[in-house]
């Protein structure tokens, strides 16, 4: 669709005109603009308190669904699990004598060390980064700039998408379990040595792995590739217990095998609504970004 002016005017004059027409609606949407920060900052500030420690915290049910080999609770408060106790079956972990589950508690001594899921504290500090490029936007910068705003925009739409990415969790952001395990001193009793407990956050649920491991040795691969060559002349195959029965990691300076494995996700509403709430304000931060960058001539 073209746009015409009647009657016909001057070249000279019409890029006058629309130059000034430009400038105007700059100056409004930079106008408009003060606004948005205070939504922006509204919503930013629901986040925080979302993931703020409180007096009672958050308690997640841990259970798998069809056994018996994990069920229990934590609680997570803020940044950190605070309280756990988990009832473990599992046939390469002996319970202790006279009982009937192996014990998985958080310890509750001054000493222990605190178990901090990294993911939140991110969270937290891109949120808090937010807040500072809004208020540093309001009552510092130069709101007439164009290229100023354009700058703090772009700033603040990275730190909410690294805020949104670190509940989201995709591997290269939640570490691997052999390089990210907990501190075996958290639990009270310490945990064996032969047992990793891998804490993280995955789409906003808190995700649970535990794996009881075995050392691994040159003779192993090659007595395990025998065994498979055997087991196919035969016709006979076997189903692995789980996705890493055939790998090898490098866990605490050992090379360990999995012998058993366990996942489970637990699903915690004030994570569920701030991904939710950062999300629209990704995507309301994405749009004025937009609209900017067409006002300024930037976009195609």
């Amino acid at each position: 669709m073209a746009t015409t002016v009647w009657p016909p005017i001057p070249s000279d004059r019409l890029k006058h005109e629309e130059d000034a027409s430009l400038a105007r609606e700059l100056e409004w949407l930079l106008s408009s603009l003060r606004n948005t920060l205070k939504s922006l900052k509204a919503g930013l500030e629901e986040c925080a308190a979302l993931l703020a420690p409180d007096e009672h915290g958050s308690t997640l049910v841990v259970s798998t669904v069809r056994s018996e080999s994990l069920k229990g609770f934590v609680t997570r408060v803020g940044t950190r699990i605070v309280k756990g106790d988990i009832k473990l079956r599992l046939a390469s972990l002996p319970p202790p004598r006279g009982a009937t589950y192996y014990p998985l508690s958080i310890s509750q001594a001054p000493q222990a060390p605190t178990l901090v899921i990294d993911q939140l504290t991110a969270v937290r500090t891109h949120i808090n980064s937010c807040l500072d490029v809004v208020d540093v936007t309001t009552w510092a910068g130069d709101a007439t700039n164009a290229n100023y705003i354009a700058g703090q925009l772009q700033l603040l739409y990275d730190n909410i998408q690294e805020a949104r990415q670190a509940l989201k969790g995709p591997s290269e952001v939640r570490g691997e379990w052999w390089t990210n395990s907990v501190d075996e001193n958290i639990f009270d009793p310490p945990l064996p040595a032969d047992v990793s407990v891998h804490m993280c956050l995955l789409d906003a649920a808190i995700l649970l792995e535990i794996r009881t491991l075995e050392p691994h040795t040159a003779d192993d691969g090659s007595l395990f590739g025998f065994r498979n060559a055997l087991a196919g002349a035969l016709g006979v195959s076997r189903a692995p217990a789980h996705d890493e029965a055939d790998k090898v990691f490098a866990f605490r300076d050992h090379q360990v095998k999995v012998k058993e494995k366990i996942r489970v996700e637990s699903q915690d509403p004030s994570l569920i609504s701030a991904m939710a709430k950062l999300n629209a304000l990704e995507h309301h931060v994405a749009l004025n970004r937009k609209a900017l960058d067409v006002v300024m001539g930037r976009d195609d």
